[in-house]
């Protein structure tokens, strides 16, 4: 498996190894270990989310406010997203920009989205099946988001506007600017 700093140094893609023969293929699709050696901390991932949609499909951009801050570890199982992170610490070298990355079911490549990032993806495929892991339980009362189509962030969903479906949650987040954001001097993690 190969761990790659992306354009935000903190998020990871991952591109784990694929073994092929005429029986199919394997890979390993999860290594503790190595995954916290790359971030530099322990990890405790503690529940595993799936989530399905169809072309046009946008969700996000979503996260968890501390102290339910949550760690990601996303992948795609069948179909084509593109994932999209934004990095929501004030005080950040990189505060306020974001990167979108296809994840799919034939690249089988992974994003780790540590806390204090957003998160959202936009289907690109007739239907997409996304899995990712947390390492903290979710709670509504923790739950924060920002407008994915806030112009200061100007984000290309690479769906046309005529077909995105957005549930009515996500069409009122607020924008980038009103949303509560993570203090980058502020620890996050045990």
């Amino acid at each position: 498996m190969t761990i790659i700093p992306t354009a935000l140094p903190e998020v990871l893609m991952i591109q784990p190894k694929k073994l092929e023969d005429e029986r199919g293929w394997f890979l390993e699709s999860f290594r503790k270990d190595l995954l916290e050696e790359a971030v530099g901390h322990a990890l405790d991932f503690c529940q595993d989310n799936l989530a399905e949609s169809s072309y046009g499909v946008i969700r996000g951009l979503h996260y968890q406010m501390p102290p339910h801050a949550q760690s990601k570890l996303v992948s795609v199982l069948q179909g084509s997203v593109i994932d999209v992170v934004v990095d929501i610490r004030k005080g950040a070298p990189h505060f306020g920009k974001h990167i979108a990355i296809e994840l799919s079911g034939e690249n089988q490549n992974q994003l780790f989205i540590p806390r204090g990032f957003a998160h959202g993806y936009a289907c690109l495929s007739e239907t997409a099946l996304l899995t990712y892991k947390v390492d903290s339980h979710y709670n509504k009362a923790a739950e924060a988001s920002i407008a994915f189509d806030d112009p200061q962030l100007n984000i290309d969903w690479q769906i046309p506007e005529e077909k995105q479906v957005l549930s009515a949650k996500d069409r009122q987040h607020p924008a980038f600017e009103a949303a509560p954001l993570f203090n980058y001097n502020t620890p996050i993690y045990d």
